[in-house]
């Protein structure tokens, strides 16, 4: 991931140290990408958008996020996108550093390719500011779910975490990916129990592995599953912390 790895006396990785790197990938990458869900379903079911509850939508989303996990994340991110990165480091300004040492086609050349750096950066922002609000407010709204006497506590609640994980994060990354390593642990822990017990009394849903399903759902809404689909790339938002 473009991270410098601590060599030992004979020349291999420092064991200590790639497995606090791994465990900071789980707190802040794979956690992003693993809470995204949280409100992807739910959005995508949202009232304003009409779309009814029913086996064969819930059949037509499931496909879109996890084929949108497949080709966004798998295929693009870490197939392609992690390739480029630039000395060891990534990130939009990485790429674009990459691109301007690329491109030799004077002042023209380079000012589209700034123009699209600063495009991306801008995304990226965009990305980073909702992102966190989003995540925690679903994962709060929650408890309202479980009681309504938590109703008028959400934003207050929501609030105070986000202030206090920005405080942290003030502090380095490496905090954060230290103190939500063993959550993001127990996380997806839990979601692969949940998950397991739901697809044997269900196992019907594993026919969304098969793409038809999404593109029928595609097909079959038209400008409604168009807009859906401003949903579903939700389940995507995290991946770019990969790069």
């Amino acid at each position: 991931m473009g991270m410098d790895v601590t060599h030992g006396k004979a020349g291999r990785p420092d064991a200590r140290r790639t497995a606090g790197l791994a465990a900071g990938a789980i707190g802040v990458v794979y956690g992003d990408i693993g809470t995204s869900p949280l409100y992807a379903v739910q959005e995508c079911f949202n009232p304003d958008h009409g779309l009814a509850v029913s086996p064969p939508e819930v059949m037509g989303i499931a496909s879109l996020i996890l084929w949108s996990l497949i080709i966004v994340v798998t295929l693009k991110y870490i197939l392609f996108v992690m390739q480029a990165d630039n000395r060891g480091e990534g990130g939009i300004l990485a790429l674009l550093a990459l691109a301007g040492e690329a491109t030799r086609k004077g002042r023209q050349g380079m000012g589209l390719v700034l123009i699209l750096g600063l495009f991306g950066a801008a995304l990226f922002f965009g990305d980073g500011m909702i992102t966190p609000a989003i995540s925690v407010l679903s994962a709060v709204e929650g408890m309202d779910v479980a009681t309504p006497a938590f109703h008028d506590y959400v934003i207050p609640l929501t609030l105070a975490i986000l202030i206090g994980l920005f405080w942290i994060q003030a502090h380095g990354t490496a905090k954060i990916g230290a103190l939500f390593a063993p959550v993001m642990s127990v996380w997806f822990l839990t979601l692969a129990v949940l998950g397991v017990a739901q697809i044997l009394h269900h196992p019907a849903i594993l026919a969304a592995i098969n793409p038809y399903w999404g593109a029928v759902f595609l097909i079959d809404h038209g400008w409604q599953a168009f807009v859906v689909l401003g949903s579903v790339v939700l389940s995507v938002t995290g991946g770019e912390a990969l790069y």
